[in-house]
């Protein structure tokens, strides 16, 4: 049985030259590629998904939550935070490269399905990294940007992995509230910068595609405890 090519839709250029975006479809499916990478596809949407109620059960007490989503994607995350969260919350989604935004209200509109209409939402075009400078201003932090803790689409994406971005994202959270990062793969070095910024570690591997299976992808999931306080480097003797 033959199979559909590949379509090139569009391509986008990273902000800051770092790199391009294409769009790509084939029959019903879709995939966004940096070079020969693909960062995601519509058929599978499991781990994004899980990204999403992993960070929801932390903060599930919370009345109006405030939701900081970084990386729009083809809107799995979202569109599973919406189906959780109540009314009163509030979720911010940013992307850093507008034609994502252009694509999801464009050819990918059937996927994104009523979403980013959602009064609960504000759409941010906008380095994720651009919203974490202040202190306690959501209760939970989404990070989805790149394949795992390293810039993968854009070399400044580093700063958010590193020790003191990640303080920088501590201080951004309120107390109890929570920061999961979504990986392709998992990452010891990362573990231990999360535990030296201050945050209380689990770490949940998800199926791509959910109860369907699929690769196995990482999800870290740490914490802002209510009396949490950044680690200090311990003097060498």
């Amino acid at each position: 049985m033959a199979v559909n090519p590949w379509q090139l839709l569009d391509t986008a250029t990273v902000p800051g030259g770092e790199g391009t975006l294409r769009l790509m479809k084939r029959g019903s499916e879709f995939s966004i590629m940096a070079g020969s990478t693909s960062l995601m596809n519509s058929r599978m949407s499991g781990s994004e998904e899980a990204l999403a109620s992993l960070a929801f059960a932390r903060i599930s007490q919370q009345k109006q939550p405030h939701m900081l989503i970084g990386g729009l994607g083809m809107g799995f995350t979202l569109r599973a935070a919406l189906a959780i969260l109540p009314a009163e919350a509030k979720v911010t989604v940013a992307e850093l490269v507008p034609a994502v935004v252009a694509w999801a209200r464009g050819p990918m509109a059937e996927v994104f399905g009523t979403s980013l209409s959602d009064p609960r939402v504000t759409i941010r075009e906008a380095d994720v990294g651009a919203l974490l400078h202040g202190e306690k201003l959501y209760d939970a932090i989404l990070l989805d940007v790149d394949n795992g803790p390293e810039g993968l689409t854009r070399d400044a994406n580093d700063q958010l992995y590193t020790v003191a971005g990640l303080r920088r994202t501590l201080r951004a959270l309120r107390d109890g509230g929570v920061l999961a990062v979504w990986s392709s793969h998992t990452s010891a070095p990362f573990t231990k910068r999360l535990a030296m910024a201050g945050f209380d570690v689990e770490e949940a591997r998800v199926r791509a595609r959910g109860a369907s299976g699929g690769e196995r992808h990482h999800i870290w999931v740490a914490g802002k405890s209510r009396t949490a306080a950044p680690r200090q480097a311990r003097p060498r003797a």
